[in-house]
């Protein structure tokens, strides 16, 4: 039995919601503020019961309606309930044990293998009615409170709508558990036939247990932190309580069986004076009661406060505090795995519940890469097995563990990931990344590239709100330096944040640029495409078929482009009018980004081929100036030819690309004004830099 799907509505920034869940893990990323944490605080607050829902919780859009609502002069006759819902997909196979499920199943048919359990924080019509007449009499209120200081000489703010609400929202809202029924056929819910769970004392305590382990965790590396040290005893009490008859936990109470004993007999000596005080001033009634101090050493009570975790370095032990804080997380977090996996066991004479579902938030808190690669790596290990039990009870244990790190999705299972992404400023869509692959059915090739490169190399793109992609090493050198000298020295006057402020991911993707234009569409981010135009040309080459080889060459005597990008992005765009194409025409929209494709344009009555002969046409007098500490050049007098254009010295000049590009950062002064950027990588840049 398993979780296979959440739906929420009007929950902070879930409006419309929906996300799988895998069997087994489902790892969700997404930037921030795409609602990771509240997807765990809605699954907490209905099925734990544990905090009440207030007004903050209302999606902002669901506010506006219902507070416009509240302001209108009409009810609807056929209003139904409003508010925030979760519904929960549960998915069961002839294996399972349907005892728990029995009373909550809606269909009989053996094909209808599904159970979907509604939860709702809503109002129905007549609360509906006594609110609105309620906030009347409020406003009445408020009015007289506001010319009563008046009167007085005093100021009052007269409270609205929402202040109203704010306060009394839990009066006319109320929690409500179905189970509703589920149509096979046409895969979706019948809302109006539902069983009442509250009303018919129906319980979920043992159809679905809910735990998590939050980003706000109290390790801490402070002296009086003892965090490790509390939750070995929290840990043993777990365990103690388990059906596992061990034998440790036996060898354990006999020992401190015997070291009662013991203490009892040096009590009887270390107390006997005050004992005898007591007997003196009659606090014991002779030949009628007596009084000992024996040792009663609990072993629950026992290690909390006496157990002290401490790691070892060169036969010294030294305390936990000591210890690294992303050490001390990770511990941390394994220790309460531990302590959660044996509360999902349940004590000895109760059974699992049919789901258990963990959630953890965030584990690469405080910790290096390295670790971060080590606990994906084990986590499936540690939680594959399940929840076991003596006596051959066995439950599927589903867990959600969400992050922001780049290294735990390289390290992940393409098919585990659930982007979340913002649609608008408030609703957020959850997309299985596996699903991408049906983008990319007609090429496979191009979609298996993808996910090698991206889980190995490049996963910090599903963090990003911005993306540009380079071809190679020149570029990836370069563009962290032509961002800052845009923001020194262009666009002062905007209001838009500076590149380095922004989440921009720099991706290197040789040639293979088009190959991102699905993916970059699936994540919905927007992306600049730094290429080459590439031009190439008749230059009286044949093949041995006496056929003209065209080959690289300057724009000027260039035919057409070899560039791949260029034919897959452009693929009506004449030579002629590539040459001259517009930023506004290389702007293209998908359903959900927007791509700029930049190359290189004419400029100061040239126009270059690739970046080395741009940068030589803007730069000459730079790159000459310091053409002795320009170790990447040779025929160092070319420069100084005025016959020579600046195609001719990238192609004679340049040994190795990269050099040059480190050269130009060594030769750079402080705010990078020697030289100058290419017009077609500066235009791209404040492009992306907007907004």
């Amino acid at each position: 039995m398993k979780i296979v799907k959440l739906n929420i509505e009007n929950y902070r920034l879930l409006k419309e919601f929906s996300m799988d869940l895998e069997k087994e893990l489902s790892l969700v990323i997404g930037k921030n503020n795409t609602g990771k944490t509240s997807i765990l605080s809605i699954l907490d607050k209905f099925l734990n019961e544990k905090n009440k829902f207030s007004f903050e919780d209302l999606n902002i859009e669901f506010k506006n309606e219902f507070e416009s609502l509240i302001l209108s002069t009409s009810v609807q006759d056929d209003f139904k309930p409003i508010g925030i819902r979760l519904k929960i997909y549960i998915e069961y196979d002839k294996s399972d044990d349907l005892s728990n499920i029995s009373r909550i199943l809606m269909d009989l048919d053996p094909e209808n293998n599904y159970v979907v359990l509604g939860f709702e924080y809503s109002i129905n019509q007549s609360d509906f009615l006594k609110l609105r007449s309620d906030y009347s009499d409020f406003v009445v209120n408020e009015k007289s409170k506001f010319e009563n200081a008046k009167k007085q000489g005093q100021g009052y703010r007269i409270k609205s709508v929402k202040d109203f609400l704010q306060t009394e929202i839990n009066t006319y809202f109320k929690t409500i558990k179905k189970s509703l029924e589920y149509d096979i056929v046409e895969k979706k819910i019948n809302e109006s036939n539902f069983i009442d769970l509250d009303k018919e004392s129906i319980s979920l305590k043992d159809v679905i247990n809910f735990k998590y382990i939050s980003a706000k965790r109290e390790v801490t590396n402070k002296e009086v932190d003892k965090t490790l040290s509390k939750q070995t005893s929290s840990l043993y009490k777990k365990k103690e309580d388990s059906t596992e008859k061990d034998e440790a936990t036996q060898n354990f109470k006999d020992q401190l069986s015997d070291t009662d004993h013991v203490l009892t007999s040096i009590y009887e000596d270390l107390f006997k004076d005050v004992i005898k005080k007591v007997k003196d001033f009659g606090g014991v009634k002779l030949n009628d009661s007596d009084i000992a101090i024996i040792s009663t050493l609990q072993h629950k009570e026992l290690l909390e406060g006496n157990t002290t975790v401490v790691y070892t370095h060169d036969d010294h032990k030294l305390p936990e505090h000591y210890n690294g804080l992303g050490y001390m997380n990770l511990i941390s977090m394994i220790f309460e795995i531990e302590i959660l996996v044996e509360e999902f066991k349940r004590d000895k004479d109760q059974n699992p519940a049919d789901i258990n579902l963990l959630f953890i938030e965030e584990p690469e808190a405080h910790t290096h890469p390295q670790m971060q690669y080590v606990f994906i790596k084990n986590i499936k290990k540690l939680l594959g097995e399940g929840i076991k039990k003596d006596g051959g009870v066995n439950r599927n244990l589903q867990y959600v563990i969400t992050t922001h790190s780049s290294h735990i999705v390289a390290d992940s299972d393409f098919d585990d990931i659930k982007y979340l992404r913002a649609i608008g400023k408030n609703n957020v869509i959850a997309k299985n990344l596996k699903d991408l692959s049906l983008k990319y059915e007609s090429e496979t090739n191009q979609y298996q590239f993808l996910k090698q490169y991206l889980t190995i190399s490049r996963a910090e793109i599903f963090f990003a709100d911005k993306a540009i992609l380079i071809e190679g090493d020149t570029e990836k050198i370069l563009i962290p330096t032509f961002m800052r000298k845009v923001d020194l020295e262009e666009g002062k006057d905007d209001n838009y944040l500076p590149l380095l402020s922004q989440n921009i991911s720099i991706i290197e993707v040789g040639a293979y640029s088009q190959i991102f234009e699905k993916f970059i569409d699936f994540i919905g981010v927007k992306a600049l495409i730094l290429t080459d135009i590439d031009s190439k040309g008749d230059l009286g080459k044949k093949d041995k078929n006496d056929k003209v080889v065209l080959e690289a060459c300057r724009v000027g005597v260039g035919t057409e482009t070899s560039n791949s990008a260029l034919n897959h992005f452009l693929p009506e765009t004449t030579w002629n009018d590539l040459k001259v194409l517009t930023k506004d025409k290389r702007i293209l929209k998908t359903d959900s980004s927007t791509i700029c494709i930049s190359y290189q344009q004419e400029e100061n009555s040239y126009h270059a081929r690739s970046f080395e002969d741009a940068f030589l046409n803007l730069n000459r007098s730079f790159v000459t100036g310091n053409k002795k500490s320009f170790n990447a050049l040779k025929n160092h007098d070319y420069l100084d030819d005025t016959t020579k254009d600046a195609y001719e010295l990238a192609e004679e000049c340049i040994k190795k690309k990269t050099h040059f590009a480190l050269d130009i950062l060594y030769n750079s002064d402080d705010n990078f004004s020697n030289w100058q950027i290419p017009e077609y990588i500066k235009s791209g840049l404040l492009w992306l830099k907007e907004d």
